[in-house]
């Protein structure tokens, strides 16, 4: 049986279907790497079956690469289990129009396996656990996601012919903060802008970044669910709707020797009365959970650090100068530490400034949230904050690599408990897999140093 609200949401888009406004329903879920992943139904079969029931996608979806390669190592999907299916169930509550989209509207689907239970090991299912540890202590997590980008004057077609090499940015020098040199890149920024408030989300800002056609924009926040279900949305959208205007953009942490992306997230709680839990008395004050809160994701960082940055490329952002964090350190309002935080009163909140534009943000938040609950269980002390340059401290450093991440993680009490041994395990296998890739790959930068010289 469905509930009141999913019948109701299910009554409005008979409504639209009927007027014809509407024909068909991507129903998506997300997979490790932080990507859509689904199917297009014929708007009538999803009023009739799957809004009701369910679909199904094969269980491979949770243990390919990027490349959707079948890879071994996953103990949920493989050759030997037989590539099954599990059940996609859509969330009613998510559905949204897709307005680069003709008639078109879109709903998340949870991942479960056939006797209802969840499949542990999918982003939106292990977001969902953290979130439900937090309502047992009466708290709901909300977040903000500034994702980070680099808008290219070439289409990805021409881009993949061209082996992503001699590029055209947007912009052909620093444009931060510049009215000017975004006026340039605003008829597709405004067009991202105005598609994306009309698919629901509540756009604040757009502005211009440090490297060339770099642009940030942020989005106002809300639960933690509902900002990684748009934080997926808006990039697949922004995708879609750069290559409808015949151009690209990169979201990949980073793409040249200059400045990286960034996806800076901020998170604060309410409590059950929807009172901020991190302010203290005084307007600039702090609570005593803030501090165990602070001192659980700074103590759970290099641990966690894999669900944050996870993937090769993640790593060759973490450069000393760069707006890059490379200490496990915070500060108020410090750009240079891992943590930053910023705000007042009911604003207060958390910057963890980790992870770049190719991040999950299921796998972020979820990896944020385990960490303060793990800094409140324990009351841990807080370190005091640290007010300088975090590049030059003595403080603890982030992983340097992959591999360094992947081993942490493994080993992770922490993480074992927050997530499950079953989890951990396959999201060391996904870190495993990316680096065999990688290692088995001959780059650009070997051919130029060794084809001649050596």
């Amino acid at each position: 049986m469905i509930d009141a609200g999913d019948e109701r949401a299910l009554e409005q888009l008979e409504a639209e279907v009927d007027a014809g406004g509407v024909d068909t329903v991507l129903v998506v879920m997300t997979d490790m790497q932080g990507r859509l992943q689904g199917k297009r139904v014929d708007a009538r079969f999803f009023l009739e079956e799957v809004g009701r029931h369910a679909t199904e996608g094969c269980s491979y979806l949770l243990a390919v690469d990027v490349d959707m390669r079948t890879v071994d190592g996953y103990a949920i999907s493989s050759w030997d289990t037989g590539y099954g299916d599990f059940v996609l169930r859509p969330d009613l509550s998510t559905l949204r129009p897709v307005p680069w989209h003709e008639r078109t509207v879109l709903c998340h689907a949870d991942v479960e396996w056939e006797d209802g239970s969840a499949v542990e090991e999918s982003p939106r299912q292990m977001l969902r656990r953290q979130a439900s540890r937090l309502a047992e202590l009466g708290w709901t997590a909300l977040a903000g996601t500034e994702l980070e980008f680099i808008v290219f004057e070439d289409t990805y077609e021409d881009a993949w012919r061209r082996g992503y090499r001699d590029m055209t940015p947007a912009n052909s020098y620093n444009v931060d903060y510049s009215i000017l040199g975004t006026s340039r890149v605003e008829p597709l920024l405004g067009r991202i802008r105005r598609e994306m408030r009309a698919a629901g989300m509540s756009v604040e800002s757009v502005k211009g970044e440090c490297n060339l056609g770099q642009h940030e924009m942020a989005f106002r926040y809300a639960d933690i669910l509902s900002k990684a279900d748009e934080h997926v949305v808006f990039k697949t959208g922004a995708k879609e709707i750069a290559a409808q205007e015949h151009k690209s953009l990169t979201f990949m942490a980073k793409f040249n020797e200059r400045e990286g992306n960034s996806c800076h997230i901020h998170v604060s709680l309410r409590d059950a009365g929807g009172a901020p839990v991190f302010a203290g008395d005084s307007t600039r004050g702090t609570s005593e959970v803030l501090g165990w809160w602070l001192a659980g994701m700074l103590a759970t960082l290099p641990d966690l650090t894999l669900l944050l940055a996870p993937n090769v490329n993640s790593y060759k952002r973490f450069a000393d100068g760069s707006f890059a964090p490379t200490a496990v350190a915070w500060g108020r309002d410090n750009r240079t530490c891992a943590f930053r935080l910023v705000g007042h009163g009911p604003s207060l909140r958390v910057e963890c400034r980790v992870p770049g534009g190719d991040v999950n943000p299921y796998l972020a938040l979820a990896a944020l949230v385990a960490g303060g609950l793990h800094g409140v269980e324990h009351r841990l002390p807080l370190v005091p904050e640290l007010r300088g340059n975090a590049y030059a401290s003595d403080r603890e450093r982030i992983p340097r690599t992959l591999r360094d991440a992947m081993e942490r993680f493994g080993s992770s009490a922490v993480a074992r408990k927050a997530f499950g041994d079953g989890v951990v395990d396959h999201y060391v296998n996904m870190a495993r897999v990316e680096l065999a890739a990688f290692d088995a790959t001959v780059t650009d930068w070997e051919r130029y140093r060794s084809f001649e010289r050596l």
